[in-house]
């Protein structure tokens, strides 16, 4: 996100200073309203580029990604209308939100239970085959074992596994996070580290 909107924050002053010098002789309302048009651009990236680092939330980095989306359509409309050229056609970006939330068995749409089947820590160890307070090498070996039997690739392009693997991703990733453990380090304190 900071890349996208470093980018704008790049493009906005060429575009200022091309509808000064260029159409503002020629053109002097056009050249004011696209000068207006392109500050209120690079005050919204401002604002948005603030408040990246206080996001403490994925609802609030998706509303920022969505955010971001908005304005580089509108200063693609501004850029094609000051340089006079059709408007390019920009390639859909993938959503990574909702890529994640069908990973995790969440669906796309609206508001989706995080944990999806998953609710209590006793379900998620149950749903790795292990007992209730396992250790952080047990459980990511067991993840890793069963998901590699129910992955779609070890079995031959066979995808009737899927909604096994995602209960599976859905209960190691709820581990995780009740117990507070990271990629490689489980936090100290934890059952059995």
């Amino acid at each position: 996100m900071k890349r996208r909107v470093a980018e704008i924050q790049a493009r906005v002053p060429k575009g200022i200073d091309y509808a000064f010098e260029s159409l503002l002789q020629e053109q002097p309302d056009l050249s004011l309203k696209m000068e207006g048009a392109l500050e209120e651009v690079l005050r919204m990236v401002e604002t948005i580029d603030g408040e990246i680092e206080e996001v403490a939330s994925v609802a609030e980095l998706e509303r920022l990604d969505r955010r971001i989306e908005f304005i580089e359509e509108q200063f693609e409309d501004i850029e094609a209308e000051l340089y006079s050229r059709p408007r390019r056609r920009r390639k859909r970006r993938p959503n990574l939100f909702d890529f994640f939330r069908q990973a995790a068995g969440g669906g796309s749409g609206g508001s989706s239970d995080s944990q999806g089947e998953v609710r209590t820590a006793a379900e998620a160890f149950t749903v790795l085959g292990l007992e209730e307070g396992s250790s952080y090498q047990a459980v990511t070996k067991a993840f890793r074992k069963k998901a590699k039997e129910l992955h779609p690739d070890s079995r031959e392009g066979d995808r009737s596994g899927e909604a096994q693997l995602r209960k599976l991703i859905v209960a190691y990733q709820y581990i995780k996070t009740i117990y507070n453990w990271g990629e490689d380090n489980p936090t100290p304190g934890s059952p059995n580290p």
